[in-house]
């Protein structure tokens, strides 16, 4: 089954950074998985009127902590809901504490020091949340395989789940690459969720051309190869324009967002660029040398028979 030397070079890129990653993976330099994954310590503050995060932000960073997801709840939004990364010793808890309310308490009066809740939490997202995301990927994966064979060909369903095996595979390679300044917690599951249904909608689009090219007579001459690029130049035009659109809304959520919008919003970036990628670049030309493949296979069945 050959390909074109182009997708060659492109898949073989992908893959270059894929086992990169599995390598780091391997010698304890794998993906930073955050406190969703790792479980900590919860604190539950009742503010007593609204507060803004910044100011928590401040007091956990000068309290020394750099890992954290701050959250609200309860009526009006005065309930600080805090998640840290477990703290070694019983004092470190109480310094920290200590440091926090001291801090918050001189903007916020009305907090109320003494009903702290704490509790050491599990890891959410390492058991349950992981493997409902896995399940998701494998059944939203098949369901597409099944819709595009009957929309197009069993073919091109292959090629379009193979797209998404590559997009999620290189986002995570990407949280490998950036482990030092980016952590896996549950808005990574959501990210990637999101990714895998922006990348079949770009595969699909290719697709849709490639089989009205594929049926005209004034192409039937050509490699299926030389079809499947007609298209892409052809579907060009509209693919730099959704995903320019999508990414600058993005970036500006990563430029202006918080730390927890900034976690999803940087793997759907490279999610993004990930999916144009094989959408234009892979996919069509998986689809094409497995076609040729199968044909060649049915012809040489057919002389055999002869």
């Amino acid at each position: 089954m050959k390909m074109q030397k182009r997708a060659q070079t492109c898949l073989c890129i992908s893959v270059a950074l894929m086992l990169i990653a599995l390598v780091l993976s391997i010698f304890g330099l794998g993906i930073n998985r955050g406190i969703d994954f790792e479980g900590g310590l919860s604190i539950v503050y009742q503010m007593g009127s609204a507060f803004d995060n910044a100011d928590v932000e401040t007091a956990l960073k000068n309290a020394g902590i750099n890992e954290y997801q701050i959250a609200k709840a309860g009526a009006g939004q005065t309930e600080l809901q805090l998640r840290i990364k477990a703290i070694d010793s019983e004092s470190g808890v109480e310094d920290l504490r200590k440091s926090l309310e001291t801090e918050l308490s001189a903007k916020y009066p009305e907090m109320k020091t003494h009903d702290a809740t704490v509790s050491y939490v599990g890891g959410v997202a390492s058991g349950t949340l992981l493997r409902n995301a896995i399940w998701s990927v494998v059944a939203a994966a098949a369901a597409m395989l099944i819709y595009i064979a009957l929309r197009f060909d069993l073919n091109m369903g292959v090629a379009a789940v193979f797209g998404i095996l590559h997009d999620v595979l290189i986002m995570l390679s990407f949280m490998v690459f950036a482990r030092s300044f980016l952590q896996m917690n549950s808005t990574f599951i959501a990210a990637m969720l999101t990714i895998v249904g922006y990348s079949i909608n770009n595969t699909i689009i290719i697709f849709d051309r490639i089989r009205e090219n594929h049926r005209k007579a004034a192409y039937a001459a050509l490699p299926r190869e030389e079809i499947v690029t007609i298209s892409v130049k052809e579907s060009l035009g509209r693919t730099i324009n959704t995903t320019l659109t999508t990414l600058v809304t993005i970036l500006a959520l990563y430029i202006l967002g918080v730390t927890s919008i900034k976690e999803f919003a940087l793997p759907i970036i490279v999610g993004i660029i990930a999916g144009v990628y094989s959408a234009n670049l892979i996919n069509g030309y998986i689809w094409a040398a497995l076609t040729e493949w199968r044909s060649e296979r049915a012809a040489k069945a057919k002389v055999a028979k002869a």
